[in-house]
């Protein structure tokens, strides 16, 4: 509830104001005593994005935040960017972008058509988080890709990896060719989808996207981007949010879910996640 400065933040009720140290730099009632000081965090600009590390700030290092180098080659007209507050747990979001068979049920009438279902994922845990692969061969493209193809009877290769990281980054590569034909000569998409847990509950969910092609073509790219949106907010967004009341405020997996095939990339985050959170606890504690 304070106004920012040239120099920091300043107080709004009664005017103290600190710099980036978290240090007081301004206090009209008195000498700047070395207890006036509120918590600062190391903080990168990258990307697009501010990238804030919470923890202990020895243990900052910013070669850790994910490349998405694709956001600063983008030309704006074939960029889009959006953001959601979701009333759903963070892990209930990665869960969605883990497993994209439900792309076949949810998403039908644009990013479904059953190949992914058809599809056994490649799962490889990284030293920076986990990588997931549906390479698809000989395929109907999902419908979205259908009128980019050379007829909307080509058959397809298509490929779609996400790259999962414990800061609830997923940066996720999407694409189709005609069968047989080189992954290079295809359409491609970069995509990231960004979750920032506030509470156990709530999610700060930002998305964005870019392609390999039509990328002078401004009005496909409102129209993709207008596409995106209602899948997400229209789709995803109720789905995930009727889970999370489901669900309750509980670990799920400590409620022994019965898990099939397709869970195998979420059980593992989970799993990559809470040993991370249980070391970097052991840490503080020393």
């Amino acid at each position: 509830m304070g106004q920012l400065t040239g120099g920091g933040i300043r107080c709004g009720y009664h005017g103290l104001e600190f710099g980036p140290s978290g240090r007081c730099v301004a206090n009209p009632h008195g000498p700047l005593l070395d207890s006036l000081r509120v918590r600062s965090y190391p903080t990168v600009e990258r990307h697009g994005l501010v990238w804030v590390w919470l923890g202990a700030p020895e243990r900052s290092d910013p070669e850790s935040i994910p490349d998405m180098s694709f956001v600063s080659r983008a030309p704006a007209t074939a960029f889009s960017k959006g953001y959601l507050p979701t009333l759903a747990g963070h892990l209930l979001l990665v869960d969605n972008i883990l497993d994209l068979s439900h792309a076949d049920y949810l998403h039908p009438a644009t990013l479904g058509g059953g190949s992914i279902s058809r599809t056994r994922a490649r799962i490889e845990e990284r030293e920076q988080g986990l990588f997931v692969a549906w390479h698809c061969f000989d395929e109907v493209p999902i419908p979205i890709f259908k009128p980019l193809l050379p007829s909307p009877d080509t058959r397809c290769d298509m490929w779609t990896e996400v790259e999962w990281f414990p800061s609830g980054v997923m940066i996720l590569r999407a694409g189709a060719a005609p069968a047989g034909q080189p992954r290079e000569t295809g359409i491609d998409t970069w995509n990231a989808h960004i979750m920032t847990p506030e509470s156990s509950g709530r999610t700060h969910y930002f998305y964005c996207n870019s392609r390999n092609y039509l990328v002078d073509d401004s009005e496909y790219n409102k129209q993709l981007a207008a596409g995106l949106r209602a899948a997400f907010e229209l789709e995803d967004k109720p789905m995930i949010e009727a889970q999370q009341r489901r669900v309750g405020d509980v670990d799920l997996l400590e409620q022994r879910p019965g898990l099939l095939a397709i869970d195998s990339a979420s059980v593992r985050a989970r799993h990559m996640l809470r040993d991370l959170i249980s070391a970097e606890s052991a840490l503080t504690a020393a």
